[in-house]
């Protein structure tokens, strides 16, 4: 019998935090970080962890569980979710993965086998080819690949022609689970002024300190290269003024989402729902409550 989990995804600084540790309260549930930043210490701000006070609430799993020089993976977060899942369940209680790293999610619903020798990279880019094509071009393709998909969708076309382009690397494991996946949205102009105020808001706890340190000591590592970081690297070696590279961040964020939805509309079947919608979260506590019941 699979596992019931929660799932709750979306772009950034659309809510998915706030909403996971009410979950957790409502169903005695546990969160799992679905984020591949979240696993550093002592980047707290750039990557929107969790309060202390909020962590304290709620348990929290896969935070801080990296330190700064170490690399981090999709293997390593399925794995790690794995326990943490595990964990969770022999105590009886409701694991919910909250975040916005649509491969690491996928990969954990999926069964996903990524611990082959394609590099993930290769993995994302191929990917990110298939998106341009219609389903008809990608229903050709796979016919010129002589896959056989049954209930013929746009996912499960990607995802077969992936296994027949990277072969043993991308097996299937097992799928453990039965996910209800809930993504957050909202108003595009609404969710981009999210976005803004929370850079703001993080200049204002101490974002340039954080990411100086991180400058300073440890330029070149895997989470260095995170969207909060790396903006403002080109302002600490003197090539841009500081609004410069404000203003480079907020438009990085906002790009990010705009890539988050477009993985979680194409990649994952998931229920929408809109956060400015009055009610909202009410309707998404029913239906996890009838999931649960089911």
């Amino acid at each position: 019998m699979k596992t019931k989990i929660i799932v709750i995804v979306g772009p950034t600084a659309v809510g998915k935090t706030a909403l996971a540790i009410e979950v957790a309260k409502h169903f005695n549930g546990e969160v799992v970080s679905g984020d591949s930043q979240q696993v550093y210490r002592g980047l707290d701000i750039g990557t929107a962890k969790a309060s202390p006070e909020e962590q304290a609430s709620v348990p929290h799993h896969l935070i801080d569980v990296r330190e700064v020089t170490e690399s981090y993976s999709a293997f390593d977060f399925v794995s790690e979710a794995k326990a943490a899942i595990e964990d969770i369940q022999s105590r009886g209680k409701l694991a919910i993965i909250a975040g916005g790293t649509g491969l690491y999610i996928q990969s954990l619903l999926e069964g996903y086998h990524l611990g082959g020798a394609t590099p993930h990279e290769e993995i994302l880019a191929y990917r990110a080819s298939l998106d341009p094509f219609s389903d008809e071009e990608l229903a050709h393709l796979v016919d010129q690949a002589g896959l056989e998909i049954p209930q013929f969708n746009r996912r499960r076309a990607m995802r077969a022609l992936e296994i027949a382009h990277f072969g043993q690397d991308l097996e299937n494991q097992e799928i453990l689970y039965e996910p209800l996946i809930i993504c957050l949205d909202d108003e595009r102009s609404q969710l981009y002024e999210r976005i803004n105020h929370r850079v703001e808001l993080m200049f204002e706890a101490g974002l340039l300190d954080e990411a100086k340190w991180l400058f300073d000591h440890y330029p070149d590592v895997q989470a260095a290269k995170g969207i909060g970081y790396k903006e403002l690297f080109p302002y600490f070696r003197g090539e841009q003024s500081l609004e410069e590279a404000r203003d480079s961040l907020k438009q990085a964020t906002r790009r990010f989402a705009k890539r988050q939805l477009t993985w979680f509309r194409n990649r994952m079947q998931v229920t929408f729902y809109q956060i400015g919608e009055s009610g909202v979260k009410d309707r998404i506590l029913n239906q996890i409550e009838e999931f649960l019941n089911d």
